[in-house]
């Protein structure tokens, strides 16, 4: 069906509306109704403050959601994308035990039961089936967490937003939890063209079986609100006939699904109101907000997330975090999120993808954005710029001489090292030898001249923060200004955060505009240990290694125990590069080097084997041999090893000596990150390279 106008600004306020849910209901996960009446009182806005936690945090409804699509784009945006091909995506991209999903232990935790099962060789939808793992575990809440972002794929379609999100619920749960997840996509995909609630609630109706517990609670909840009661009164009957005893788990789909249309009917379709009942009820506090958040955004759009007094959008500045193998798509926001799902929906519908301002990573075109930027002596915000084009004004008031900035982070902030909770696993996003451009304004009632200029702030010792700055431009008012600047060496030391700074050469008010700000081409970097005592140059690696001891003399010192075991860093972004690293392996299966990492089941490695061999594989889903050949390395011997990736072509070298030149003329991965390889055994590396 042709696409609204205003298409990815519902998605955006969708997106927006699942990370505000998430975030206010949060702190008071698993609450009862009665405690958080008591503790915190009836919840009008974040409450993480009193409980001295940060706003902005990782979360597996949020990271699932937005993770477990990438199925779509991984198999070509196929409409009839099946349930395997998702659970494929489950084992590429979530790290057991540490990203993703709650890992409570088999027959406890629905995800990571249904995840043991994917591992075993159990595929979807048998994962997740109640006839293997009980209809207990199979009726948990996940279903629908993750149902949001199949629906925004699919604008004004609930049947094929029903579908996609039934066959990604069937890879973890059976039974209610599926239902559940219909019924939301396809109110979604509707709240798209209809605001109409009791309209929406029947689109879930005609969309599951009528005698399932899910219609039964939408039937039975409208005859309620229809009785005028208020919705403590009903939230009271609604606790008398589903709680958790009568429906045991970890956490049961029917009570909370009740919760999130008593939040949807009593809340009258206000976003703030809502998520207030549907947080000051209880239960799985983060998730029912999230989804009914997420609903709310995009039956409203932009206007009802802005609507009455309380700010939702400003605290959280667009931020979001997607941990998982796949680490440079970790650090994120709400309008990078959003045009990503867009131009799936675009794509379903075969149309081409948007590039907003020429594909720059921060364009500010929708209304309200800052995509993380926030002001040093500055304030920041959205503005209307020429011909309908929106960027970000950068305003201070400064002595002469005096200095503002305004950054957005590429990586795990100091404060969010210990982030706590899900584990952040992350690479940063920008990386030294890249060139990072923006395009600037100078405001029109400056004083006087300005200098304007790109700066970075890098991990230093004791992981403080140090600033790294570009060259310097003078800017008279109204003037405009290409920005260009490469990032330096650091050592080893990952960067935190990219920013534009301004210093006045006469007191007064300054104002910049920011129209874009972006960076291109591949990274000439070594990653090591850097000289100095920190620990972000290590969690700058997303790992996925049994053990890695960073104590030795080399900086890697990896073991996988059994299977194989990857150590990653960089972004998609990267296309055509070079990596090498000088690796010493020791009693293993197998080592060596990765290039175009997009997970741990989609990348290019060139490997010394066991028994004498060495090869080349294309590893998506399952390993295809490119190339082999025999090499007799030893235990315990160093050996130079290079991977060179160029469009189709992959080049492969061992101490300078070429080995393989292979065309890929398969499916040939177009980018990504670099790894560290092993399989059940040991190997040690002191750096890795990459060039561009």
């Amino acid at each position: 069906m042709a696409l609204a106008r205003d298409y990815l600004e519902r998605v955006y306020a969708g997106v927006l509306g699942k990370c505000i849910g998430v975030y206010l209901g949060r702190p008071v996960e698993q609450w009862t109704h009665e405690r958080i009446n008591a503790e915190v009182g009836e919840i009008g806005g974040y409450v993480h403050a009193r409980f001295g936690l940060p706003l902005v945090v990782t979360d597996d409804d949020i990271t699932g959601t937005f993770t477990f699509l990438r199925a779509l784009p991984d198999h070509g945006n196929d409409p009839a994308l099946s349930p395997a091909q998702i659970g494929a995506a489950w084992l590429n991209y979530l790290i057991e035990g540490r990203t993703g999903i709650w890992w409570g232990g088999f027959g406890v935790s629905t995800e990571h039961t249904a995840y043991l099962r994917l591992k075993s060789g159990i595929p979807a939808p048998a994962s997740g089936s109640a006839a293997l793992n009980g209809p207990i575990v199979a009726e948990q809440i996940g279903g629908r967490i993750f149902a949001d972002g199949w629906a925004m794929v699919a604008p004004g379609d609930p049947d094929l937003a029903a579908d996609l999100a039934g066959r990604a619920a069937s890879v973890s749960h059976d039974g209610e939890a599926v239902h559940a997840a219909r019924a939301l996509a396809a109110m979604e995909a509707l709240a798209f063209v209809e605001g109409s609630i009791p309209q929406l609630l029947d689109a879930a109706i005609a969309r599951i079986p009528a005698d399932c517990a899910t219609a039964r609670l939408i039937i039975e909840l409208r005859a309620l609100h229809a009785r005028n009661l208020d919705w403590r009164a009903a939230r009271r009957l609604i606790a008398e006939r589903y709680s958790y005893k009568r429906y045991p788990g970890g956490c049961h789909i029917v009570p909370n699904q009740a919760l999130l249309l008593l939040g949807l009917l009593w809340g009258d379709g206000d976003f703030g109101r809502s998520l207030g009942i549907v947080v000051s009820a209880g239960l799985d506090t983060d998730c029912n907000a999230g989804n009914l958040g997420c609903l709310l955004g995009i039956r409203g759009g932009l206007a009802a997330l802005d609507a009455g007094t309380y700010d939702w959008r400003g605290p959280i500045a667009d931020r979001l975090f997607l941990p998982g193998a796949d680490g440079g798509r970790a650090i994120s926001d709400a309008v990078t999120e959003a045009v990503r799902l867009a131009n799936i929906g675009r794509a379903l519908n075969g149309m081409a993808p948007l590039a907003p301002k020429g594909g720059a990573q921060f364009h500010f075109t929708l209304p309200g954005s800052v995509q993380g930027f926030r002001g040093a002596g500055a304030e920041v915000r959205n503005i209307g710029g020429p011909e309908g084009a929106r960027q970000l004004a950068m305003s201070a008031t400064l002595p002469a001489g005096g200095t503002a900035r305004a950054a957005t982070p590429v990586f795990i902030l100091p404060e969010e090292l210990k982030m706590p909770g899900y584990p952040l696993a992350a690479s940063p996003r920008l990386y030294p030898g890249q060139e990072v451009y923006a395009r600037v304004i100078a405001g029109a009632t400056n004083a006087g001249p300005i200098a304007a200029r790109l700066s970075a702030r890098v991990y230093g010792p004791e992981d403080t923060l140090e600033t790294l700055s570009g060259p310097v431009w003078m800017m008279a008012p109204r003037a405009e200004a290409e920005l260009h600047w490469r990032i330096p060496d650091t050592a080893g030391a990952p960067l935190a955060d990219i920013g534009v700074e301004v210093q006045a050469k006469v007191p007064g008010a300054v104002h910049l505009h920011l129209d874009r700000l972006g960076w291109r081409g591949a990274p000439e970097v070594t990653f090591t240990r850097p000289p100095f005592a920190g620990s972000a140059w290590r969690r700058a690696w997303v790992n996925a290694v049994d053990q890695w001891d960073d104590r030795r003399p080399e900086s890697f010192w990896l073991t996988q125990n059994a299977g194989r075991g990857l150590l990653i860093q960089g972004a998609e972004e990267w296309r055509d590069y070079e990596v090498q690293a000088v690796i010493t392996p020791s009693l293993c299966a197998a080592a060596g080097i990765a290039a175009r990492v997009g997970g741990l089941r989609r990348f290019y490695t060139l490997l010394l084997r066991a028994g004498g061999r060495i090869t080349l594989l294309r590893v998506l889903d399952a390993d295809t041999l490119l190339a082999e050949g025999p090499f007799a390395w030893q235990q315990h011997q160093s050996y130079a090893l290079r991977l060179a990736v160029e469009g189709p072509w992959l080049r492969a070298f061992v101490d300078d000596a070429p080995i393989f030149e292979v065309r890929d003329r398969g499916l040939p991965l177009t980018g990504g990150a670099v790894a560290l390889v092993v399989e059940e055994g040991h190997m040690h590396c002191a750096a890795v390279g990459v060039e561009g």
